[in-house]
């Protein structure tokens, strides 16, 4: 249920209605635009008169029951897309977002040469495992905390947000310390104790879509995080499963318009797991911006011959430095613009 308050509904209005909702145990989740504020109702169950109830209060202007299953990652509830500000950088805005870096975390030199790459070739925030799921238990997992504090010398360094994943919830405390945005991969996309953990922790989060997930189960993992009171979620489309077995992934360019018509979040484009090679890794970027994605998720290494895991996916700097600017025209061709991040003196 939403409750659409007058234009000139104030303050105490607001307060008035939320906190009538919270007395019967209801959570209430406001989404102030520009002209009205919308307070949005989850919860259960909904008492049958409710709708009549608050439809007379000082300062509402209608309210709707909302039949999805999913409320808060709706347009009904937020009609205004988001925008999410992490440092310097603000997802979900006029310019294409580009995280970039290694799969994996595995020195200080590696990581910090490639923050310096990858900022001086455009992209604005910087991804790096430091914790690793694996198929295999046997190949590398991550160098654990001392990965999120190399992250953190490559920040200082260069001054981009770091991106890293949280695999538990035990992990969140720790990996909070260090991460700007928490991301949730694949395989945990409906962990939903971690979801709920995650969604408290205070910090956005990128959600990868599953294996095998439904758009309607993306949203309802994303509506986890969201209904702790976390308004930052960021979609991220990595490649699903299907029969196909000539690239790791099978890139689902779709679910780009398909979510945006359904959600206010932020969509992105991981090219780099759903390709799985890194030759077509520039193809499926493009794509994914002409699409209307917000941003792209790629994945550099200095040497990715050497690399400790995704190295086959993984471009050079090289490569990565001339995809940039074909990022740039694509962006610019879809009404997008293409802004890096300002130079630091030390870089």
């Amino acid at each position: 249920m939403i409750i659409v308050m007058e234009t000139n509904a104030n303050r105490e209005q607001v307060n008035g209605i939320v906190a009538r909702v919270k007395a019967l145990g209801l959570g209430a989740h406001l989404s102030e635009g520009e002209e009205r504020t919308i307070i949005g109702i989850v919860g259960s169950p909904l008492p049958p008169t409710l709708d009549d109830e608050l439809e007379v209060q000082s300062g509402v202007e209608r309210v709707v029951r909302i039949t999805k299953k999913y409320k808060l990652t709706g347009w009904d509830f937020h009609p205004q897309k988001t925008r999410i500000a992490v440092r310097d950088v603000v997802i979900g805005g006029d310019a294409v977002t580009i995280i970039a870096g290694p799969c994996s975390v595995e020195s200080e030199e590696q990581t910090v040469d490639t923050a310096r790459a990858i900022k001086a070739a455009g992209a604005t925030i910087l991804r790096g495992g430091a914790y690793k799921p694996r198929t295999s238990p046997y190949e590398f997992r991550g160098l654990g905390r001392r990965g999120l504090e190399i992250l953190a010398t490559a920040r200082e360094e260069t001054g981009m947000p770091i991106i890293t994943e949280v695999m538990t919830p035990a992990d969140i405390e720790q990996v909070g310390e260090f991460t700007d945005i928490f991301q949730i991969g694949a395989r945990n996309a409906q962990n939903y104790l971690l979801l709920e953990e995650v969604g408290k922790a205070g910090k956005p989060v990128m959600l990868k879509r599953g294996l095998s997930m439904l758009m309607e189960e993306w949203l309802l993992a994303a509506e986890y995080v969201m209904a702790q009171g976390n308004p930052d979620v960021i979609l991220c489309e990595r490649g699903i499963r299907t029969f196909e077995s000539s690239t790791r992934n099978t890139l689902d360019v779709s679910s780009v318009p398909v979510i945006q018509g359904m959600s206010h979040l932020p969509v992105f484009i991981d090219p780099s797991h759903a390709a799985g090679k890194r030759a077509l890794v520039p193809a499926l970027a493009l794509a994914g911006i002409a699409a209307g994605a917000d941003g792209l998720m790629i994945e550099v290494h200095p040497s990715p011959d050497h690399a400790l895991s995704d190295g086959a996916q993984s471009l050079t700097f090289d490569q990565f430095d001339e995809l940039t600017p074909r990022i740039a025209a694509v962006a610019e061709a879809v009404g997008r613009s293409f802004a890096p991040m300002p130079q630091m003196a030390a870089v």
